[in-house]
């Protein structure tokens, strides 16, 4: 569980005021001061465990969690906290289609690598200075809206929000295709919309990088772990595959000479012979004997 003591250092549980508040955020409120809300920061702890549990879990399977958070109290800690995972993020701005239209963000993506391919190898050197400038304006507006989801080619296996209110967009698209939300709900939003809330105040930079930060290393750990498991597996299938191809061959040879035991049926077909032999035995051989015997009685007589 998350130290209490920092959120509480953090401010992570002061809310809106009382007059802002939804309703279902009832059971996360500790107290009404001054006419603003507290949260509950014993719960928000057990939440930051659970869905750093979950996140890990993701990551440890290679999933991946699309961080978003465009307010500029989220926009730096949202970018450093993808960097640092391995993830990919929205922070600047979110574009309608992101996640239920990724064919069409897909080919503005080519079109930002392709861009960014012309800079490199010269070949924007080649047009006049007014066209340079065109597209450099056109690379730089892709790559800030962009860069942060350049690797996702397909739904992410979860998504991460600060502030629903404001991201509602990315909380609908997220819904419609089913992915997995996690999310930092102040007392002003609805946490029935969220697979995963996290009671807190999403307003201030340190509550949102105290959140952050408790995910942060768990995530880590797993994305390590898996790249880890990963390379072993690619390095034993390298090693598997350079193994010489004869090995199968000599097995089949040593194998060939058990062939000729069916040969040895022909052998038993043959017994079937003894028959005539016992007869050939048993045959004339009684009156052949008992020739001498009668024609020695004449000459007893």
């Amino acid at each position: 569980m998350s130290n209490v003591k920092e959120l509480l250092d953090a401010g992570v549980h002061f809310g809106h005021q009382t007059r802002k508040w939804n309703p279902k955020m009832r059971d996360y409120i500790f107290e009404a001061r001054n006419g603003i809300h507290i949260i509950d920061l014993v719960q928000t702890a057990s939440q930051i465990t659970a869905a750093a549990e979950f996140l890990k879990g993701i990551v440890a399977k290679g999933g991946k969690v699309l961080f978003v958070g465009t307010k500029k109290q989220a926009q730096i800690t949202i970018k450093e906290t993808a960097e640092a995972t391995g993830q990919p993020y929205a922070c600047e701005r979110w574009l309608g289609g992101m996640m239920t239209n990724l064919k069409t963000i897909k080919r503005s993506i080519n079109r930002m690598v392709e861009l960014e391919t012309m800079e490199t190898d010269g070949r924007m050197a080649e047009f006049v200075k007014q066209e340079q400038s065109m597209l450099r304006r056109e690379l730089n507006r892709l790559h800030i809206r962009l860069n942060g989801i350049r690797d996702l080619a397909t739904k992410p296996d979860a998504i991460f929000i600060v502030d629903i209110k404001r991201e509602h967009n990315a909380l609908a698209e997220a819904r419609r295709l089913r992915v997995p939300i996690v999310a930092i709900v102040d007392t002003n939003t609805d946490p029935t919309l969220v697979d995963h809330p996290i009671a807190g105040n999403d307003d201030a930079i340190r509550s949102i990088k105290a959140v952050l930060s408790a995910v942060t290393q768990p995530m880590v750990e797993a994305r390590a772990a898996y790249e880890a498991a990963s390379a072993k597996m690619k390095a034993d299938a390298e090693a598997k595959a350079e193994q010489p191809e004869s090995a199968p061959t000599e097995t089949v040879a040593e194998a060939a000479p058990a062939e000729p035991a069916p040969a040895e049926e022909p052998a038993a077909e043959s017994a079937p012979a003894e028959p005539p032999v016992a007869e050939v035995e048993a045959a004339p051989a009684t009156p052949a004997e008992a020739t001498p015997e009668a024609s020695a009685e004449p000459v007893k007589s």
